[in-house]
């Protein structure tokens, strides 16, 4: 893989469109990312990782890929062309953003895109050019995975080499290797093997747990249905803790002693049914005596019942045949009895008509109309005729009721109309007046709205002025405090920079003096007869002595430690100390050359003419809504003056039209009434003497029709009592009885003469004068003896039943157990199969002595891969001392091994932890771990070479030759024609690397230019 150009358009801190040719940059093999801190050089780095994998490396993944200097309408966009697989390609991608809308306001959301092209010999036109492949997210990273074969994880780390990440690698412990290598190796294929394994031990020990309880749980049933007589189950049921072997040798026991259980319960069930048999024929000899002695007793008391009814009934004999004379001449007399109901409600009928037609003539002679008495006395026909004229007076008098009423109408909206005139003629002035002030207000208005109008546009001045002082007297004020922040700082630096400087040279003064007492600190570990582990030599004769001041690795250490604690402490200084001074000039450019006092003095000044100013433009919107308001006051007073003339006039007229109407009306209604108080009252009084008199008419006729009713009933009932036997209806009605009478006597007659029969039939029964003459039946023994068989056949029937019951469940748990006994045993075996299998890979098994889980050897075979692979580099960093190599040794504690790294110093023969390296020989240790790494991952994905790297960091931690061997190893790896960049800004880097790409920072953004040695 190699990358040729880079452009970047609103990206992170690139605020417009910068453009990174990389086939002129890396023309040398090697090239520097320079800038200051926070300049954007790692953006570059994540501008590569966004094109090829549409997300930026994992620490930044969360940070905002949109720059904030950029401008609305310019859309954050990355475009890469490189070369993979011998393809030359071209991603662009656009990640989702807000844009300003293009019509209205606000903004919206412009969704991600991707383009993938690849440049073609014919582009479809016949000529070279860019042919599309693909617009997908999807189908553009698939084809891009493809062609490198490394995931975003893999890159990040093989690409672009992550100082950070492998001096942490370094140092750490197995669990933190083995989360960079497992991310890196894909090793997850191995994590599944071992949870399967894991599960499969689960579950076969829940199958063999699963026996062993349904064994013990089968014991106890068979114990509780063998009952108390049964021998004990507690010698063949296995305890919960007993393993699985000792659970199957104890089936057979079991199965035994079940054998034992059922041959008992057999001959238990034998002599029940023996019993059961004897109590069932007891039983039916007692049934068949209690039968035959009720039986007996039965026949008995029905015949005392039947003597003892019949000789009842032949004592109310004389009683029945008086009330059977009653019922005989009652139902004679029902014939009577209606048409004598019919000439009591006739009689009724007549008195009260007669009744009702003195009343109403009572009511029409005290009547106040003239008329009423004399029709009081008149008859049927005369009063019809006196109605029917009454009526059609009242509705000739309805027309003069109407002219009555319209002239009422006519008085009341005259004196409305002349109401309504006068509120007319009123209006009308009031609006008169109005308009007559109207134009000086209009004057007055006017003036004090221009002169609000001069305040706001002054208002709006003194808001730019307030805005620019408030901003320089803040700059103002952190301008002072930086400058005394500087103050402070400066000695501080200079004080630790000189502390950083002893430390350092202290530091090396203790590393030449034991280098010096090398040879004398080797001959302090020789022993006598041991072979010499600088030359082998089991023979020491010359051995170097101690010289005096001699110092031990201990006291390097020590000295290495505090000179790495001082420089850190020199640095941070600095940076800080740098970071106040461009703070302050930044400060001090915004607030110019005033003090804070000069600055605060005017700020208070233009806040006073503000709020001035500020009050006389608020007055703006309430004249302008006074003038809104005038004019349409205005023109309502104008509206309201015509209208009010016009209505004056169509109102006169109206008044002259209704006096000449209402006094033809008048006249009529005066000739209508009479001598009543108005036409509505002489009709109501001709209306109810009609109405007097049609009731009176009515209730004559009432009257005569009921007498004659009366006549015809009296009749009709004369002759039925003389047809029904009786001399008059008075004689027929004094043995009448009512219809309830009737029947119950006639009920009580018929049931007296069927007891009697029932009676007679059943003393005439011959079975039961043959029990009448036989002793009286044994009931109560019949009874006991029935009682105690039936006693006895219950207990034989519950003996023979549970025996019968027992025989059945010790038959199917002896199946089970036999069952459970075939199942257990290859459950058994299975279990202790995969049981070890598990504990082998999980690395819990004596028998795996390196507590070394399964996916930990196959990450320990690629990192003796990567060790191997970066100990080729790390010997000439190191100028031959310092080799890496992977170690299976048993961790600490419960920690598992297989993941351990240490470090072979050739210098003094010891093999140490990677801990014990200093600041530069950790940083160029990490250094050759990543280029290993590279080389290992790279073979993993399939050996697509990788001709750019990124190194991003870590020189800084370098003395000047350590720094000349690293780049001796990164001068080879342009071997092959390979590019390596490295991101630093180490000053000595800019004098070794000609090839530079500059990143300048600024307030509107950083911006990218390339840059020759002239320029470092």
């Amino acid at each position: 893989m190699r990358l040729h150009s880079l452009t970047v358009t609103a990206f992170g801190p690139f605020a417009g469109t910068e453009t990174v040719d990389f086939d002129a940059l890396a023309s040398g093999g090697l090239f520097l990312l320079r800038g200051a801190t926070g300049a954007g050089k790692s953006s570059v780095l994540d501008a590569v990782c966004f094109a090829l994998y549409g997300e930026v490396p994992g620490a930044r993944r969360a940070s905002r890929l949109r720059s904030d200097h950029a401008e609305p309408l310019r859309l954050t966009q990355v475009r890469l062309e490189l070369t993979l697989g011998g393809r030359r390609l071209e991603i662009t991608r656009l990640p989702e953003q807000l844009r300003p809308k293009k019509v209205g306001r606000g903004t919206t959301v412009e969704r991600a895109q991707t383009l993938l092209r690849e440049w073609a010999a014919d582009s479809g036109d016949g000529t070279p050019g860019w042919r599309a492949v693909s617009k997908s997210h999807q189908e553009a990273g698939e084809e891009i995975h493809r062609q490198i074969g490394m995931s975003r994880e893999q890159f990040c780390q093989v690409v672009l080499l992550p100082q950070g990440d492998f001096a942490r690698f370094l140092r750490g412990d197995s669990e933190e290797r083995g989360k960079l290598l497992r991310r890196l190796f894909d090793t997850e294929r191995f994590q599944h093997v071992e949870a399967w394994l894991a599960e499969q031990r689960r579950s076969q020990e829940a199958a063999v747990q699963s026996g062993r309880r349904r064994l013990r749980d089968l014991a106890s049933k068979a114990e509780q249905a063998a009952g108390p007589q049964a021998e004990p189950a507690a010698g063949w049921v296995p305890a919960e803790e007993e393993s699985a072997h000792a659970a199957a040798d104890l089936t057979a026991g079991v199965l035994g002693w079940a054998a034992i259980l059922r041959g008992g319960a057999a001959e238990q069930l034998a002599v029940a049914e023996a019993a059961l048999a004897g109590a069932e024929a007891g039983h039916r000899r007692a049934q068949a005596d209690r039968g035959n002695a009720e039986e007996l007793a039965g026949r008995q008391r029905r015949h005392r019942e039947a003597a003892l009814e019949a000789a009842r009934l032949a004592e109310g004999a004389p009683a029945m045949e008086r009330d059977s004379a009653r019922l005989t001449a009652a139902r004679a007399a029902v014939g009577v009895e209606s048409l004598l109901h019919l000439r009591e409600a006739a009689e009724a009928a007549h008195r009260a008509a007669h009744e009702e037609e003195r009343r109403q003539r009572a009511a029409l002679a005290g009547a106040p109309d003239g008329e009423g008495p004399a029709l009081a006395r008149a008859e049927a026909e005369e009063l019809a005729a006196a109605e029917h004229r009454l009526r059609a007076e009242v509705v000739r008098l309805e027309t003069a009721r109407a002219e009555e009423r319209r002239c009422a109408e006519f008085r009341r909206e005259q004196a409305s109309l002349e109401a309504d005139r006068r509120r007319a003629e009123e209006l009308a002035e009031e609006a008169a007046d109005w308009l007559a002030d109207f134009d000086g207000r209009l004057a007055t208005l006017q003036e004090e709205q221009s002169a609000a109008r001069a305040a706001g546009a002054r208002v709006e001045q003194l808001d730019v002025r307030q805005a620019e002082l408030a901003g320089r007297l803040a700059a103002a004020r952190r301008r002072d405090e930086l400058r005394a922040s500087i103050a402070v700082a400066e000695p501080r630096a200079l004080t630790l920079r000189t502390e950083a400087l002893d430390a350092r040279e202290h530091s090396q003064n203790v590393r030449e003096r034991r280098l010096t007492g090398m040879a004398a600190e080797l001959a302090a570990q020789l022993r006598s007869g041991e072979a010499c582990r600088v030359c082998g030599s089991p023979e020491h004769p010359e051995p170097a002595l101690p010289a005096s001041g001699q110092v031990g690795a201990e006291e390097e250490d020590a000295a290495r430690t505090a000179q790495a604690r001082a420089e850190q402490a020199a640095d941070t200084a600095e940076r800080e100390l740098a970071g106040l001074r461009v703070s302050e000039a930044t400060a001090a450019g915004a607030a110019g050359p005033e003090s804070v006092a000069a600055l605060a003095e005017a700020l208070g000044a233009l806040e006073r003419e503000h709020r001035e100013a500020l009050r006389a433009a608020e007055g703006l919107d309430p004249v302008t809504r006074e003038l809104e308001r005038l004019a349409q006051d205005q023109a309502r007073q104008l509206a309201a003056l015509r209208d009010a003339g016009e209505r004056t006039a169509a109102l006169t007229a109206r008044i002259q039209t209704l006096g000449s109407e209402q006094e033809e009306l008048t006249r009529r209604v005066t000739a209508a009434r009479g001598d009543a108080a108005s036409v509505s009252a002489r009709a109501s009084a001709l209306a109810g003497l009609a109405g007097s008199v049609a009731a009176l008419a009515g209730a004559a006729r009432a009257c005569t029709d009921a007498a004659l009713q009366r006549k015809k009933a009296e009749d009709e009932l004369a002759g039925a009592a003389v047809a029904a036997g009786f001399p008059s209806p008075e004689e027929a009605t004094a043995v009448l009885l009512p219809r309830e009478e009737r029947e119950r006597l006639e009920a009580r007659l018929t049931r007296h003469r069927s007891a009697l029969a029932a009676a007679e039939r059943e003393l005439a029964r011959p079975e039961l004068a043959e029990a009448a003459g036989r002793p009286p039946a044994d009931l109560p023994g019949t009874q006991a003896d029935l009682l105690a068989a039936t006693d006895r056949l219950r207990r034989a029937h519950a003996g023979h039943e549970a025996a019968q019951a027992r025989c059945t469940a010790l038959a199917g748990i002896g199946r089970q157990l036999a069952e459970l006994a075939a199942s257990l045993a290859p459950a058994l075996d299975r279990y202790a199969r995969i049981n070890r299998l598990a504990s082998v890979a999980a690395g819990t098994s004596t028998e795996n002595r390196l507590r070394m889980r399964l996916e930990s050897y196959v990450l320990a075979a690629r990192l003796e891969q990567v060790a191997a692979a970066a100990s080729a580099r790390l010997v000439r960093m190191s100028g031959g001392r310092y080799t890496l190599v992977h170690s299976d040794g048993r961790g600490t504690g419960n920690k598992r091994s297989g993941l351990a790294l240490r470090v072979v110093d050739a210098w003094t023969g010891t093999e140490r932890d990677t801990s014990t390296l200093s600041g530069g020989e950790s940083f160029f240790a990490s250094l050759a771990l990543a280029l290993g790494l590279a080389d290992v991952v790279t073979d993993e994905a399939g050996g697509m070479p990788l001709d750019t790297l990124f190194i991003d960091e870590g020189f800084g931690t370098l003395d000047e030759q350590a720094l000349e061997e690293v780049m001796d190893v990164l001068d080879g790896l342009r071997e092959r024609d390979r590019a390596v960049g490295i991101v630093s800004h180490v000053a000595d880097l800019r004098s070794r690397i000609p090839a530079q790409l500059m990143v300048r920072k600024g307030r509107r953004g950083s911006t990218l230019a390339l840059a020759g040695r002239e320029d470092a």
